[in-house]
């Protein structure tokens, strides 16, 4: 069942973690070990069990409170299983993107914001990309896992709906972290499709494995 912006909370928990991106409608596993995040999670299983994903902005990925881009990923805890080690292993599945409107002073380990669902509110209705974007993402894939000598299931990356196809492969491909961030702030999902186009395309050309002359 879609989501509606009702069911979403303002304020969540968010989750700083450079290079993981989360979409709607994707799902993202984490290794939760750090005492601050084992209590996140902990509070939010018994609240509404969503979390916010987030991305230290450039040069503070060490940090202990590290500064984060303004828009992130809020994700509900679809999958969650203790380990005897007291890890938790969960999945987030994304709902909705959201700006930044303020970061909550709390007393908690982990750090809170209130959220502006405002702007992407799109997210709750999913739709297809573009049939035209179609050929030239998948052209700029097989350049991208022959630039990495990569196999793939190609029957299946043709069948697949392109909203799926593109979250997925924006999800795991391993891109930089302002260049995920580029793909989570894309307005829509063409945006979303034409950049990630470009960003194989860009990976492929600059792979010790790549080949230019097959670049258009």
């Amino acid at each position: 069942m879609t989501a509606s912006v009702e069911s979403l909370p303002l304020h969540f928990p968010v989750f700083p973690l450079a290079g993981a991106l989360l979409l709607p409608g994707g799902n993202l596993p984490l290794n939760i070990f750090e005492p601050r995040y084992l209590a996140m999670v902990r509070d939010a299983m018994q609240t509404h069990k969503i979390i916010g994903m987030v991305q230290p902005r450039p040069d503070q990925e060490r940090e202990r409170k590290p500064k984060f881009y303004d828009v992130g990923c809020a994700g509900r805890i679809t999958h969650f299983e203790e380990n005897d080690d007291g890890r938790f292993l969960i999945a987030l599945t994304g709902v909705c993107r959201f700006d930044v409107a303020e970061e909550l002073d709390c007393g908690t380990l982990y750090r809170q914001v209130r959220a502006d669902f405002s702007r992407w509110l799109g997210d709750l209705e999913p739709s297809e990309p573009s049939t035209e974007l179609r050929d030239e993402l998948l052209e700029a894939l097989r350049q991208f896992l022959d630039a990495h000598e990569l196999a793939a299931e190609w029957s299946g990356i043709e069948q697949a709906p392109m909203s799926g196809l593109v979250t997925s492969l924006a999800m795991i491909c391993p891109f930089e972290p302002s260049e995920k961030q580029a793909l989570l702030e894309a307005a829509d999902l063409n945006r979303q499709t034409e950049i990630l186009t470009a960003l194989m395309q860009m990976d492929a050309l600059t792979s010790p494995g790549g080949t230019p002359t097959q670049m258009h």
